[in-house]
Formats: structure tokens, C-alpha cells, sequence
């Protein structure tokens, strides 16, 4: 591209070389009276020509390889800001789209955390429930059990003091026939044979 644009600038240099001594070999009387305002005298033709093309050769070998230099360096400077800015653009793209899977693995992991949480709880709380109910179990087993022992407990006290209140009414009403051991015994005799017909 950059010897394209030097060929067309060397080419249009050339073309305005060309035109100058074009203009110097027409013939200047097929003018008009007015044109010849437009036309240099063969006496100052010469020198603006050699100056021209003095000043044409000037140009052409010292600023016009630096205008193209210049130009070239411009042109690869805003190649290089495109390409940066296009590896900018892809580089945020990316980084956008790492931020998003960064987000959604968060969130996956966030709600893997609420489903565990929940899990545990749940587990928790049927543990805690099946060990209430076990001890609730267990504590009406101990009750019921203390309650049966208290009431032996009550009617083994109970029969000592009907054995001992029917031998003494049984010693007042038979008097001293019997003994005090024959009476018990008959006593307790008789309180198995009632506590029996309970049973």
C-alpha cells in the first residue's frame, strides 16, 4: 500500500513536469490578445522552468520521501491503535465472560450451600424429634414403672397394716384363743386370697 501511494505521488510529480514543457512548446501567437496575460514570455519561461523543476527535484528527493515516511508512520501508528483497541475490546469481553461464569458458579455454589443447609436441618430436626419421642418414651416407661413399684410399694405397707388391724380385732373378738403368729398368718392368707380375686 505504502509503494502504491509512492508510485501515484512520483507519477503525479512526473505529469506536472510534463505539463510545464507542454506549455513551453505551444506555440504562443495562436492566442488571443487577452491570453497572452496567461502565457510567460520565452525570456521568463527558461528560468521559472528551471527553477521549477530545480525546485521539483528539491522536493522530490528531500521532503517528499518524508511526507511519505511521515505518513507511512501514521498509518502503521493507527493500525497499531486499532489493534490495540481491538485486543482491548476482546480482552473485556473476556473478562466479562469469566465474570459471568465467575457469577453463575457462585450462585451454583450458593444455592448447593441453601440445598445442604436445608438437608442438614431437616436431618437435624428429625433426629431431634425421633430422640424426643424416644425420651418422652422413655420417661412414661419410667413413670409407669415408678408408679407400679409405688403401689406395690403402697399395697405391701397397706397389708402390713390390715394384717396387724386384723390381728388386733381378731384378738379382741376371739381373745386369746389363737396366738399372734396363727392370727397373721390367717390374716395374710386372707389378703392373698382377696388380692387374687382382684387379680
Amino acid at each position: 500500500m505504502n509503494a502504491n501511494k509512492l508510485c501515484s505521488a512520483r507519477g503525479v510529480v512526473g505529469m506536472s513536469g510534463l505539463v510545464v514543457v507542454a506549455l513551453a512548446a505551444a506555440p504562443t501567437k495562436a492566442y488571443a490578445v487577452g491570453a497572452d496575460i496567461l502565457i510567460p514570455k520565452p525570456a521568463e519561461f527558461i528560468p521559472a522552468l528551471i527553477a521549477f523543476l530545480a525546485i521539483w527535484f528539491i522536493l522530490a528527493k528531500l521532503a517528499w520521501p518524508m511526507i511519505v515516511s511521515t505518513l507511512d508512520a501514521r498509518e502503521e501508528k493507527i493500525a497499531s491503535d486499532l489493534n490495540a483497541a481491538e485486543q482491548s475490546r476482546n480482552e473485556a469481553e473476556n473478562s466479562a465472560k469469566e465474570a459471568q461464569d465467575s457469577l453463575a458458579a457462585v450462585q451454583r455454589q450458593a444455592l448447593d450451600i441453601i440445598a445442604a443447609a436445608k438437608r442438614e436441618g431437616e436431618e437435624e430436626r428429625t433426629k431431634i424429634i425421633a430422640e424426643a419421642q424416644a425420651s418422652a418414651v422413655n420417661i412414661v416407661a419410667k413413670a409407669h414403672e415408678t408408679v407400679e413399684n409405688e403401689r406395690e410399694k403402697a399395697m405391701i405397707e397397706l397389708s402390713g397394716q390390715v394384717v396387724d388391724l386384723s390381728v388386733e380385732i381378731a384378738s379382741k373378738i376371739i381373745g386369746d384363743a389363737l396366738d399372734e403368729a396363727e392370727q397373721r398368718h390367717l390374716a395374710e392368707k386372707y389378703l392373698l386370697e382377696v388380692g387374687s380375686l382382684n387379680d
